[in-house]
């Protein structure tokens, strides 16, 4: 499903700012369709830098990464990748003027062209599975972190993506609100979805995980020492 080659991504220096960063150098993986793989690491150690690569939100500097043998660092393929890819951020990302359905509407009507009735029955399938139905006219701002985080997800799903990517989906939620947002994500590697999560949850990663990955994959031998 997932297939690197090498993949090596170098931050460029930035004029009066940052200096020329290697975040990825040769990285190998490969990830077969319905893996749950739990990406660990330290800060900075490039864990969401490699997770941007699987949409092309970022090409590699060196090297291949492969979506169901489509190679991101081919623009005409820019389109079907995020087509099959999904991505969960850190803060969320919904649209503040718009309510939860809509959130979860839009994209699908947008993208994938198909008709409100069609988005709005296939959203409610997906609010209903993060338990956020009764939430549908609700802005973000009236929501708590997890529950926002939920609707993302649902938001996420309902593109039907055939990968999906968390980048340390926990990350920006009050304690007492991970175990809810874990209990979704759980849920759904149960169910057969191909998933990358970026996360410092060890003790989720080791139970739901079906594969690990930790930093010594994605630094350099330099940040290693």
């Amino acid at each position: 499903m997932i297939k690197t080659e090498k993949l090596t991504f170098t931050y460029p220096a930035e004029e009066g700012g940052r200096q020329e960063s290697s975040a990825l150098r040769e990285v190998e993986l490969e990830i077969e369709k319905g893996s749950f793989v739990a990406i660990l690491g330290h800060n900075g150690s490039g864990k969401s830098t490699f997770a941007k690569h699987i949409n092309a939100l970022l090409t590699p500097t060196a090297g291949k990464l492969w979506v169901d043998g489509l190679d991101t660092g081919d623009p005409e393929n820019l389109l079907n990748i995020r087509g099959k890819v999904g991505m969960v951020f850190q803060q969320f990302n919904l649209f503040g003027n718009m309510d939860v359905l809509n959130n979860c509407v839009t994209g699908q009507m947008k993208v994938l062209h198909r008709t409100r009735e069609e988005s709005v029955e296939n959203a409610m399938k997906y609010l209903e599975k993060v338990g956020m139905s009764a939430y549908i006219n609700a802005k973000p701002r009236q929501l708590s972190g997890g529950q926002k985080q939920r609707v993302a997800i649902a938001r996420a799903l309902a593109m039907d993506p055939e990968v999906i990517l968390f980048d340390e989906p926990t990350s920006a939620l009050d304690p007492e609100m991970v175990g809810e947002v874990l209990s979704v994500m759980q849920t759904l590697a149960q169910e057969g979805l191909t998933m990358l999560v970026v996360t410092h949850e060890m003790g989720f990663a080791r139970a739901v995980a079906s594969e690990v990955v930790n930093h010594t994959i994605v630094l350099t031998e330099e940040e290693q020492r």
